[in-house]
């Protein structure tokens, strides 16, 4: 396999851009000089090294030389049938390092030594014994590198952490560092900064922060970050200030993350006194009797040549017990033990669960990036987790049921028995999405068997192609991949890693909506067990929802969003749906401030991207639809608005804008900069010059009001010329002329184009509030009309179309960022706002969601155990769990999910998950009777969809028409047109009155027209 050249200093945002995003330029240079040794290459072993590979640190070793089994199969991903027998490390290696160019991957040979310790930052443990790892740890605490143990155990997993006595953690929770405007500072032993009422300062107590732009406490500009002790959500004291100047204007705060020290205890400590890590409150006291637990295993396979506990074996489980109960004995401080919960630990033993392997190794890829970096807060020190929930009501486990056959599944049968297996593998699950969790959810149902059935099947869509941005964290898809369609390919190299799933995975490239439900329809839908959403965008998730409450199927329900996961269940008749509450709307920023009167670098970018459709986009496709439209001009007369903006823009574009050579572009962009940060910004002024006042006295350019400079060109400052390139670039493309990025060519033509002085005009109205109504734009019909007549007509133009350019964020080589990041940059420097780099801006104007392959692994992981007790038909809503996590900080928290809302017609209570099935294509009149007879509810209107049926005020003769129709019918002939072949029911929603002539709600109707 090649390594690519690495470079610690530079690195490769095109493959690892939606990373950056969460860990940050500075952490990912840190975590690129780390070497990391991995023991252990069994599921959780390669969970963690193909999350740490992905992520990118200097190199990755590996250390098991035990021969591969038939039984690592149930969870380990790259080990094949023809690997069994062969060293684990050996086989995995090259596999592993296909997954990252960047990151060599090496085995380690012989017995671990303290000189071959000495040369790794971080050591992973997995499938080590407690001896073994007391050796170990003995050694890194001693040189302060970094040691982590994990391991999981059936549906038991723990993980333990020592850093060493004294590491620093740089950023503790990875968020934004807060900012806020100030509007006083007293002068006081206790000083109380004020901040403008209009959003909340975000602080909290022991949060520190420093200070620019103080008018008359000068003192505080720059001054050594303060800590806050916070008053209230607009005000927060932050110490001495009484010998301070007294405080006059203006001010902005900043928080400042401070490094914060941590001392861990080694192994042999912790182990006598340790520190745990709650996941999950509801089950607070299992942790210290896990912990004993754990060691008990240990001991039990130290005195049986290293085997652990046989499946349900009693007796081996009392012995397990018995050496929980003698570690209790000694410990300085006793836990109540639960017998059942020890013994369940026992008969777990021998289990290998792919998706507990997702939880714990997702979880401990974090650990070692931030033993890498120092970015973010360490677990400290020991975790412990278990979802005993996800064992399936009822089943009778035995000895006899959960052996090992020698099959590739025994790892999973230990568990949950082998009638339990042939449930999962006769099931039908659809995956909606192939990007980062359809990647792991694809990959983590092949090991478990799902849809390998006789009657199983699994079903996955994507309509995407693969990109380098997604081999991040997409870690089925490699770099000869790029191009390919996401869902085949998930789907051809999750039958590789299981070749039972051949034949049992059908993958479509269609997306999931209204359009498709002739594709994925009512035959689809009834078919299947149920449906996981990996899906990105809102709308989809929305839709899948729906026809998942329709067809009365599970959902499990995920995303991420940078070290944050979430996951929800929606169980028919028991819990709500996904689309029962949502999340409040982004705010937005109001239009006055992105015009005139910006304060924060966001605002500059959200102006800038606006700017970039508004010279790039629109006015090209206003004027192909001038040119293919012959009614053009008079639609766009018609719709009102802004109708002289668009017709003007389409002859500045054809006529007086309309370059034939580049260098007219380069014309064209370098006026653009004169009007854009000189002239709008002169006319700002005359209107509301600095030293204006509002009518209360206030000075006009004050709070969140920053007074703007105008900027004058020069062709020698970086960030005026890479407009200027950018801008020509750009405008040339809309007419198909070659550019250039010779910036001596630029400042050739530069030299010579004379640019109109400015004279501010009086008149111009600019609005100043958001809840101002903006001046009504009086069109003077006399110009307007010379524009049209003076408008070449589309005849004379025949074949010629502009190029509109699409915004696409992740193409380095087409200005489009470029240009963004220098007009927002030169819109900050108007208003003296911090400016941003390419970087940031690349955030911010792409709305890019961050991502890490961490956080999906754990969050697809929780999705699967979840999915186990969907299998198992658990019925009680407490049964299932709701999570979020956040693994920066770390935190877990794990809910019941909210049981479907109740309403109430006559004695009948419904949910969303109720309907009125009405079988056959009745009639109109029929369906109204029988709801008058047999439900005793009058309906007033019925409609289908944007159709309206019938209703009580409607005209009598249409009414005469319609009653005696079949409803097929009825909708065909208000649509005119036939219903889609497809369609065998028709959803009717109902107006209705009860007995007592109220007006009640009710369930919908669905009226099943063809069998």
């Amino acid at each position: 396999m090649e390594i690519a050249s690495i470079d610690a200093t530079t690195i490769d945002e095109s493959l690892y851009s939606r990373q950056l995003y969460v860990l940050g330029h500075d952490a990912m240079k840190k975590m690129s000089n780390a070497h990391v040794l991995i023991i252990g290459l069994k599921g959780l072993g390669v969970e963690i090294a193909k999350n740490v590979i992905l992520a990118g640190v200097k190199t990755v070793t590996l250390y098991d030389p035990k021969p591969a089994q038939v039984a690592d199969l149930a969870s380990q991903f790259f080990l094949f049938n023809e690997d069994l027998g062969k060293p684990r490390a050996e086989v995995t290696a090259p596999r592993l390092a296909e997954l990252n160019s960047y990151v060599p991957v090496s085995v380690l040979d012989g017995d671990i030594t303290e000189a071959k310790l000495a040369h790794f930052q971080v050591v992973v443990c997995t499938e080590t014994s407690l001896e073994q790892q007391l050796f170990i740890n003995g050694v890194t605490h001693k040189s302060g590198a970094a040691f982590i143990a994990a391991d999981t155990r059936g549906l038991f997993g723990y993980s333990f952490n020592d850093f060493g006595s004294d590491f620093t953690v740089l950023d503790t929770t990875g968020e934004e560092p807060v900012t806020g405007i100030v509007s006083n500072v007293s002068q006081d032993a206790e000083g109380v900064v004020a901040c403008l009422e209009e959003t909340r300062h975000g602080l909290e107590d022991g949060d520190y922060v420093t200070f620019t732009e103080v008018v008359g406490m000068p003192e505080l500009n720059g001054i050594a970050p303060r800590k806050v002790e916070v008053t209230g959500p607009y005000t927060f004291k932050i110490g001495e200030t009484s010998g301070f100047g007294a405080y006059a204007s203006g001010g902005m705060f900043t928080q400042v993350k401070m490094p914060k020290t941590l001392q861990f205890k080694s192994l042999k400590e912790s182990l006598a006194n340790p520190d745990f890590l709650i996941t999950d409150f509801a089950k607070f006291d299992r942790p210290a009797q896990l912990h004993l637990g754990f060691q008990a295993l240990d001991a039990f396979a130290a005195a049986h040549s290293g085997a652990l506990p046989q499946p349900r074996s009693e007796k081996d489980a009392a012995e397990v017990f018995s050496l929980a109960q003698a570690l209790n004995e000694k410990a300085a401080e006793k836990v109540e033990l639960d017998e059942k919960l020890i013994k369940e630990l026992s008969f777990q033993a021998r289990g290998d669960l792919t998706p507990m392997a997702a939880v714990i190794g997702g979880m401990v890829a974090q650990e070692v990036l931030k033993a890498c970096s120092g970015k973010f807060h360490p677990i400290h020190q020991y975790m412990y987790f278990d979802s005993l929930e996800s064992l399936p009501s009822g089943l009778n486990l035995t000895e006899e049921s959960c052996k090992a056959v020698g099959s590739r599944y025994d790892g999973q049968v230990a568990v949950f028995g082998s009638d339990f297996q042939k449930v999962i593998a006769n099931a039908r699950y659809f995956v909606v999405g192939a990007g980062a969790i359809g990647c792991e959810m694809l990959k983590n149902w092949a090991l478990m068997g799902l849809g390998t059935g006789p009657e199983g099947q699994i079903f996955v869509t994507d309509m995407d192609s693969i990109e380098k941005s997604n081999l991040n964290r997409q870690f089925l898809f490699r770099p000869w991949d790029v191009s390919k369609l996401k869902s085949e390919t998930a789907a051809a190299a999750v039958e590789r890693m299981n070749p039972d799933v051949h034949g049992k995975i059908k993958a479509f490239q269609e997306r999931v909506g209204v359009e498709t439900e002739s594709l994925f329809d009512d035959t689809f839908w009834e078919s299947l067990t149920g449906v996981a959403n990996a899906l990105d965008n809102v709308e989809a998730r929305k839709y899948v929802d729906r026809r998942c409450v329709y067809f009365h199927k599970s959902l499990i329900e995920s995303g991420t969003l940078g070290t944050k996961g979430n996951t929800q269940v929606v169980i028919p008749f028991l819990t709500e749906s996904y689309a029962s509450s949502q999340d409040p709307p982004e705010k937005s920023i109001p239009i006055c401030t992105l015009k005139n009167f910006p304060n924060a670098i966001e605002h500059t970018i959200q102006w800038a991207r606006d700017v970039f459709e508004g010279l790039f986009k629109q006015p090209a496709e206003n004027v192909n639809l001038y040119l293919s439209q012959p009614n053009y001009v008079e639609q766009t007369i018609s719709q009102g608005g802004n109708q002289k903006e668009a017709i003007e823009s389409v002859y500045n574009y054809l006529v007086t804008q309309k370059p034939t050579l580049f260098k007219e572009c380069i014309h064209w962009a370098r006026l653009k900069f004169d009007d854009l940060y000189c002239s709008q910004i002169k006319q700002l002024l005359f209107n509301f010059p600095k030293d204006a006042v509002t009518s209360s006295g206030t000075p006009f350019w004050s709070g969140p009001k920053r007074a703007p400079e105008p900027v004058v060109f020069n062709a020698e400052d970086p960030l005026h010329l890479d407009f200027i390139v950018t801008a020509a670039n750009l405008h040339a493309y809309n007419y198909g002329i070659r550019g250039t990025i010779d910036k001596d060519h630029f400042k050739e033509v530069l030299k010579d184009i004379v640019v109109p002085e400015f004279v501010p005009k009086a008149g111009v109205k600019i609005q100043v509030k958001e809840n101002e109504a903006p001046e009504p734009q009086q069109t003077d019909q006399e110009e307007l009309d010379q524009i049209i007549k003076a408008l070449p007509p589309p005849s004379h133009l025949a074949g010629l179309r502009l190029k509109p350019v699409e915004f696409e964020k992740d193409d380095d080589t087409n200005f489009h960022i470029d240009f963004i990041t220098a007009t927002s940059n030169l819109r900050a420097s108007n208003y003296s706002i911090a400016l941003a780099d390419r970087h940031k801006t690349k955030f911010i104007a792409g709305k890019i969601i961050p991502a890490i392959a961490t956080t999906t692994a754990l969050v697809t992981g929780l999705v699967c155990l979840e999915l186990y007790k969907v299998l198992g038909g658990k019925a009680k809503i407490e049964d299932y769990k709701n999570g979020f996590i956040n693994l920066a900080l770390p935190f877990f928290a794990f809910s019941e999910p909210i049981a479907a809302a109740k309403l109430k017609y006559h004695d009948k209570e419904f949910s969303l998950w109720d309907r009125f099935d009405v079988q056959g294509d009745v009639t109109l009149r029929e369906l109204i009777d029988e709801f008058k007879t047999k439900h005793e509810l009058e309906i007033t209107m019925l409609s289908c969809g944007a159709s309206m049926l019938y209703s009580f005020f409607m005209p009598k003769k249409k009414l005469e028409e319609r009653l005696p129709m079949p409803l097929s019918k009825v909708c065909a002939t208000i649509a005119k047109k036939d219903l889609p072949s497809h369609v065998r029911a028709l959803v009717l929603e109902a107006c209705v009155n009860d007995r007592d002539g109220e007006d009640v709600e009710v369930p919908y109707i669905r009226v099943v027209i063809k069998p």
